[in-house]
């Protein structure tokens, strides 16, 4: 047998490497982990504006930076995918962003079972051959067979996950359920089943919804508490899932923030105008994509539908507004 490797204590490093973030104080780089939380408390509406945000290389939550923007890899078990796809939308309006600009790739199998070989090798290969940065699995109940109360089945899987993170470089997202009427209990204590699933993340979000005195059910907020396995956590915050136009998406609530008007997301023709009247000059094509982040061929015909429509002109310098 071969004994295990050592060293003096001296030559170890004096401190550990600086924190790395997917999202920023939210998720670290390549971490496993759970965002968890009762029945309709926005667990997928969560973690697809996690999906948005790290696609888009936009804030998630319009607050938390995305420092290396990548593809995203995305399985919805429990919703139909035209429900999926207005979500997404709605997200993607509240950050001002086109869907259609996104790498955003979904899994649209029937099924996707994780405690079949065959379903584990097909999510493998995809993984392989499409490099995503974020896997995001919703809900675990529907991903299995199995007894969610049993370690024995329960760790094997979660393995399965932890081996993909690690083969790939590749952060996984697993929505799950907590328990009902566990709102007295410690949030990671509070999920579904076996203890394996707290034990295993790297970062977790819970979610609860908490009743707001003297108000109607619809006005209640949602409690957000963050967890690192190897960073200190963040305050809780209090969430809101806001419809503004076409833009549904959760909002972090600020105190007294009913005192503040929220502006309304702005389109792309907007994000244009916009950058042309900063400007001191015409602004050339390349300039103004990056200013807007939004794809070549979608700026292409705003511009386009803007100058015929004489809101703005073409030189040979690039555009402006006219007049």
């Amino acid at each position: 047998m071969n004994p295990l490797p050592v060293a003096p204590a001296h030559r170890l490093a004096e401190r550990a490497e600086e924190q790395r973030w997917l999202v920023s104080g939210l998720w670290s780089e390549e971490a496993v982990g759970i965002i968890g939380g009762e029945p309709k408390c926005c667990k997928s509406f969560l973690a697809l504006d996690l999906a948005v945000s790290v696609a888009a290389g936009t804030p998630c939550l319009r607050r938390f930076a995305v420092p290396n923007p990548g593809r995203v890899l995305l399985y919805a078990a429990e919703d139909a995918l035209h429900i999926v796809r207005r979500r997404l939308d709605g997200i993607c309006a509240a950050a001002g962003l086109d869907l259609a600009d996104l790498d955003v790739q979904v899994i649209t199998a029937a099924s996707l079972r994780l405690d079949l070989d065959a379903d584990r090798d097909s999510l493998n290969e995809t993984i392989v051959r499409l490099k995503p940065r974020l896997l995001v699995l919703d809900p675990f109940v529907r991903l299995h067979r199995i007894d969610e109360n049993v370690s024995g089945e329960v760790a094997p899987l979660l393995a399965y996950l932890r081996d993909l993170q690690r083969r790939h470089g590749v952060a996984v997202i697993l929505v799950h359920h907590a328990r009902k009427g566990a709102g007295n209990m410690r949030a990671g204590q509070a999920l579904r089943g076996s203890s394996e699933f707290h034990a295993w993340g790297d970062s977790n979000l819970y979610l609860r919804r908490e009743p707001v005195l003297a108000k109607a059910a619809a006005d209640d907020r949602i409690t957000l508490s963050v967890e690192h396995r190897a960073a200190p956590a963040m305050p809780a915050l209090t969430l809101e899932l806001a419809q503004r136009a076409a833009a549904l998406a959760l909002e972090v609530i600020e105190p007294h923030s009913k005192l503040t008007p929220v502006a309304e997301p702005k389109s792309i023709d907007d994000r244009i105008t916009a950058a042309l009247a900063d400007a001191n000059q015409p602004q050339p094509f390349a300039d103004l994509r990056a200013i807007c982040r939004v794809r070549a061929s979608t700026l292409y015909e705003r511009l386009a539908a803007m100058t015929t429509t004489g809101r703005i002109v073409k030189s040979a310098e690039g555009y402006s507004l006219n007049g």
